[in-house]
């Protein structure tokens, strides 16, 4: 369904842009306003920052400081290490204490390996300056973009430096920055927008740049009108066309996909890439984030936290990376008594906090304090009853009811057949089942129980590669040191009529002792005695008798042996 909208940064613009509609989604309750009616505070300095090394999708940093270094605002404490991966950096200046274990932001609340600093206080920078990226190699940029931390801060944290390659085409015709932000009771990017809406469009602008692209679209749901307008007004003197599209608010129209589809009715084949159809898409909080290090110098170390739900001064922060959540719950005081719980993100997709001492990371964009009165328990689950409001809802128009039933009878392979990789997990489903079934979470689990399975086969598949490598090396130098031996024997005379390689190595054996033997007593014949003239009597005498001795066991020797 076509629909037109107001959503240009001028009137013909606006007028000329035809939206799309994608299949499902739902209209939960917002919560959004409790957030948005005080401007984003700066949250005082934690007394202890700990900076995990994963923080991104892809590989874990390595960390480049030990226990007792000192360290400066924005240096680099730990290196990216792999391809899918950027380094981390000191969010503050102070002394390493520990690199060590610690719970990080997970469902499974298990802990990781991270970088524990205690500030003094002094917030020294490290010497940085802006970079002339207009005039550096695209792949120079893209490695100092890694250095410097950038990564997704929509919620993937997939590193920015790799969507930032056009590929060998050198080129992504549209430049989509989402200013969606659907999920409810998040507000992090609305007040970005509102207040930072120029240095966002800085940041499109060296997207737009990298990307060589022809268009540049920014996606704000139309509930967020101080958000448009603000761009709107920054987008007359950004210096290169752009437009600001208001879209309809339904969640999960902020998720990629569905932007891409309301946007420019294209579809993201499954299993593919947004760039296969010539589509680049990012937060606006990392366009932010890209602004700050290009035209300051600056790695990212800090990023804007919604604090809400169950508190008493509900609000956007911009957050050191690695500070407590437990900080930010104080800052916005939290009500201690019926307080049950701290989710990151928000009701639909986020993740439960085993623990207050998490620490923020990147992907951190929301504190939700939870309560009975703002959640009330989940009823427990009844039976599937087949009424497809699951399907309905689904944006990913996918078939929940049959991936739930394969999931729950462990058939991992049905769920596959029914794509089940291409299920965001937005929750709709959930949300919309009248037999409150946790639709999400046993899809998690087929996801965890494949990921773990196709582990299991690549190590077994390569252990299985290396064992049979071994077995041909084995029969490799078995085989070149029988021809070596043979082609040994073949430039000696044979001694035996043999055809064996065995037999030919015995002869051979043989031959080489016959000829040490010779040439031993070859040698002793040629040796003349030295100091045998001019003997007193006695010596001669005592020669004789020696002489006499060797003459008797000699006949011995030679006489035969009685049987």
């Amino acid at each position: 369904m076509e629909m037109e909208i107001p959503g240009g940064a001028n009137e013909s613009a606006r007028m000329s842009r035809t939206l799309y509609e994608f299949n499902g989604g739902v209209h939960p309750d917002e919560h959004k306003q409790v957030s948005t009616s005080r401007a984003i505070g700066i949250a005082p300095l934690p007394k202890q920052i700990i900076v995990p090394l994963s923080q991104h999708i892809g590989q874990a940093a390595k960390p480049l400081v030990g226990v007792g270094d000192q360290v400066l605002k924005g240096q680099r404490i730990g290196q990216a290490e792999g391809y899918v991966s950027v380094s981390v950096h000191a969010p503050t200046s102070g002394t390493v204490t520990a690199i060590a274990e610690h719970t990080v932001a997970h469902p499974s609340g298990l802990s990781d390996l991270c970088v524990h600093i205690a500030p003094d206080g002094a917030d020294q920078w490290i010497t940085h300056a802006a970079l002339d990226y207009r005039n550096m190699a695209p792949s120079h940029l893209r490695n100092l973009l890694r250095d410097m931390g950038i990564a997704g801060l929509g919620g993937a944290v997939f590193p920015s430096f790799i969507k930032l390659n056009p590929g060998a085409a050198q080129k992504v015709p549209t430049l989509i920055l989402n200013g969606g932000e659907c999920e409810p009771w998040i507000s992090c990017d609305d007040m970005l927008m509102r207040e930072r809406a120029g240095e966002i469009l800085q940041g499109a602008a060296i997207m737009r740049f990298m990307l060589n692209s022809d268009e540049v679209l920014v996606g704000v749901e139309d509930n967020k009108p101080e958000a448009i307008a603000a761009l709107r007004a920054a987008a007359g003197d950004c210096g290169f066309p752009v437009e600001i599209v208001a879209v309809p608010t339904i969640y999960p129209g902020g998720g990629a996909k569905q932007l891409i589809k309301v946007l420019t009715d294209k579809e993201v084949p499954s299993g593919g890439r947004s760039t296969d159809i010539g589509v680049a898409t990012f937060n606006v909080g990392t366009a932010y984030a890209l602004h700050r290090a290009v035209h300051h110098g600056e790695p990212l170390i800090s990023r804007i936290v919604t604090v809400t739900g169950n508190v008493h001064r509900p609000q956007n922060f911009e957050v050191l990376i690695g500070t407590p959540v437990a900080e930010l719950v104080r800052l916005a005081g939290a009500v201690k008594d019926d307080t049950s719980g701290y989710l990151m993100g928000g009701p639909m997709m986020g993740i439960t906090l085993a623990s207050t001492d998490v620490p923020v990371v990147k992907a951190t964009n929301c504190i939700l304090a939870q309560s009975p009165a703002l959640f009330p328990p989940t009823p427990p689950a009844m039976p599937c009853i087949r009424c497809t409001r699951c399907a309905q809802a689904c944006p990913a128009d996918l078939q929940p009811q049959e991936l739930f039933w394969f999931a729950r009878a462990k058939n991992f392979g049905k769920t596959q057949e029914y794509k089940l990789f291409d299920c965001i997990e937005c929750g709709c489903c959930s949300y919309v089942c009248p037999s409150h079934i946790p639709l999400v979470q046993y899809y998690r689990y087929a996801k965890s129980e494949i990921w773990a399975r196709e582990k299991d086969k690549k190590a077994a598949d390569h252990a299985r590669d290396r064992h049979e490598f071994r077995q041909q090396r084995i029969e490799r130098e078995k085989q070149e040191r029988a021809e070596k031996l043979a082609q040994r024997v073949s430039t000696k005379p044979a001694t035996v009529d043999s055809d064996s390689p065995e037999d030919a190595a015995a002869t051979a054996k043989k031959a080489a002792i016959q000829a040490a033997i010779e040439r031993a007593k070859a040698k002793k014949d040629s040796v003349t005695p030295k100091n045998i003239t001019d003997l007193p009597p006695e010596k001669l005498q005592e020669i004789a008798e020696i002489e006499a001795r060797r003459a008797k066991i000699r006949e011995i020797a030679q006489q035969p042996v009685d049987e």
